[in-house]
């Protein structure tokens, strides 16, 4: 079984299964992260699938196969950013098969993360769902590092009294 590293060094160079077992092992945080940012399976399978392509396209000039994992999310981010201007709208339901059968709570939460700007649940995910760091969600969106952890305070600020 070959290594995450060793097989960025082979899908840069052409091999499309290691380039697939890579997909296998993002594919679920890059699908979350754009259903939490997008609000729909649909518009988040298409992000998915866009930044796969993408990925695919251009990974040849990744030069540091230890930055594959944020290199990719920057490539969702800015797919989901695209997807937001274009289509979302605010008022598109989660899938049922996220929201699932809500208690009262888990549905003032949903209320609450759906009344968040894109970016803003895009931070949130990021952080929350995936773990990234203030300074990985930086690189990702593009943003400079003090920015994310004040957007981030805001959004947890704002989701608690909302929650209250």
């Amino acid at each position: 079984m070959k290594s995450f590293s060793e097989d960025v060094k082979l899908a840069r160079n052409g091999d499309t299964d290691a380039f697939a077992r890579l997909y296998a092992e993002v594919y679920k945080d890059l699908y979350h992260i754009a259903l939490y940012s997008l609000g729909n399976v649909h518009d988040a399978c298409d992000a998915v699938s866009d930044t796969v392509l993408d990925a695919f396209c251009s990974i040849g000039r990744l030069r540091d196969e230890k930055a594959f994992r944020s290199w990719i999310m920057r490539i969702l981010s800015a797919k989901v950013k695209r997807r937001q201007k274009e289509k979302y709208n605010g008022s598109e339901e989660l899938d049922e098969s996220l929201s699932g059968d809500f208690d009262y709570g888990a549905f003032e939460l949903k209320e609450a993360l759906d009344n968040l700007d894109g970016q803003s649940r895009l931070i949130l995910s990021l952080s929350v769902t995936q773990g990234f760091s203030g300074r990985e969600i930086a690189g990702i969106c593009g943003l400079s590092e003090g920015t994310v952890r004040s957007k981030l305070s805001r959004i947890k600020k704002k989701l608690r009294m909302e929650l209250d």
